[in-house]
């Protein structure tokens, strides 16, 4: 079953993280070259609206803007795109940095701005294929020991995950898990075709179904291998709902759109 709130990953046409909107400082801290923060805004919006359509569907993973934040929100309203956004420890709406009245004081700005706001880990399949995303890596980060861990992901057990967070110069893909950040790929979205590719290299990788089919096998294995005479009522109970899960998630795995 499910752990994460359900996204359609198949909606999404690009996937981006990290613009950091009106922050007079990350020129600096991330290396960008930009000299004034005036410049890297405009560069931001210019590299973003040449490579989306105003009817495409973008996926942002975190850290949209800083500064002043009615400003540097409202230069984002010149985006194109449907805009979702999976919040990163520097936006308002952030449970991993801001308190309850925060967020509902901020929020509206953020959808007044066009942005529709999403769970900090969401969990969806992609032509199949599990896929979660969140502004946070399984692993990483841009200082030396892991922040916010309570609002990152589960550890890595095989799903493809998306983030940003790191601010990572170099490309893309670390084992499980794919850095979208805008520092790693040219300042600007990223096709989702680029994460379906990735995603149909990783070795071993199966679709839900094929997920779902395999498990529900070996619960079946392990209830046929255990001896019924006299078997204790505990183990019997944990069996039958570890079998019930697994049966649910095969169906649920049967509604997802299978690869072409």
């Amino acid at each position: 079953m499910t752990e994460y709130p359900w996204f359609d990953f198949d909606q999404v046409d690009f996937v981006t993280a990290d613009t950091h909107f009106s922050h007079a400082r990350i020129s600096d801290l991330a290396d960008r070259p930009f000299a004034t923060v005036e410049e890297m805004d405009a560069e931001l919006i210019r590299r973003w609206n040449d490579t989306v359509d105003r009817d495409d569907v973008v996926l942002h993973l975190g850290d949209v803007a800083l500064g002043a934040i009615q400003e540097s929100l409202a230069l984002t309203v010149q985006l194109h795109g449907r805009r979702f956004l999976v919040p990163g420890n520097h936006d308002r709406v952030s449970t991993a940095t801001q308190s309850r009245r925060a967020i509902e004081r901020f929020r509206p700005l953020y959808e007044a701005a066009g942005w529709t706001i999403l769970p900090e880990v969401i969990e969806g399949t992609r032509g199949g294929y599990r896929l979660l995303a969140s502004h946070y890596p399984y692993h990483g980060d841009s200082q030396d020991v892991d922040r916010h861990t309570s609002h990152r992901p589960r550890l890595d057990d095989g799903i493809p995950l998306l983030h940003g967070h790191t601010h990572a110069r170099d490309r893309g893909p670390d084992g499980h898990q794919f850095h979208v950040g805008v520092d790693a790929h040219d300042y600007a979205p990223i096709p989702f075709a680029v994460i379906d590719a990735w995603i149909g290299s990783i070795p071993g990788i199966e679709t839900r179904l094929q997920t779902a089919i395999r498990e529900a096998r070996q619960i079946i294995n392990d209830l046929d291998s255990l001896e019924t005479p006299g078997m204790n009522s505990m183990f019997y109970a944990h069996g039958y709902n570890e079998l019930h899960l697994a049966l649910e998630e095969l169906l649920d795995a049967f509604d997802s759109p299978e690869p072409d």
